[in-house]
């Protein structure tokens, strides 16, 4: 009986490598640029960013009308004056320097949640014609570090899912 039992665990593996294994592979970057979601994302980014570099110039001209001013007037000015102009001056630097990163997170977290059906739309539809077309595995052949020529390229199915052309 324990024979038996080791036999049918030995034979087993070759069992499961008897059934057929279907390998594709889907180019998700050929197919992402083409996806109309896309075009709209980077639009909302486009006009984000564009937000971002008008608040960045306001602020930059206030800086500079500021310095210009300050400059011109200093030796007119009182010490105390001088000082409060010189902090106003510096604190409006801080602001612009700490501005720069803040906006850039800003943006890539939008593009983050933007992005974030698009991908999930995508593997839906991966996944959809995995299940249709009964392959075992799909890859993306960026991620491979060998394709053999004879392999299934199942990006123009998964292009006809999302129905682009």
């Amino acid at each position: 009986m324990k024979k038996l039992l080791v036999s049918i665990f030995m034979l087993l593996p070759f069992a499961l490598f008897a059934q057929e294994v279907k390998i594709a592979v889907v180019n998700t970057n050929e197919i992402i640029v083409l996806m109309p979601e896309v075009a709209e994302m980077e639009k909302q980014i486009a006009d984000l960013n564009a937000q971002y570099q008008k608040e960045f110039q306001v602020m930059e001209d206030e800086y500079t009308k500021k310095y210009s001013e300050y400059i011109a007037q200093q030796d007119s000015l009182t010490e105390n004056i001088k000082l409060r102009r010189q902090q106003d001056i510096q604190g409006l630097q801080t602001r612009i320097q700490n501005y720069v990163p803040v906006a850039q997170q800003e943006i890539e977290k939008r593009q983050e949640a933007l992005l974030a059906p698009i991908q999930e739309k995508l593997q839906n539809a991966i996944k959809a014609v995995g299940e249709e077309r009964g392959y075992t595995y799909i890859f993306n052949p960026q991620a491979l570090l060998y394709r053999s020529d004879n392999a299934i390229d199942a990006t123009p199915f998964v292009k006809e899912k999302l129905g682009i052309k």
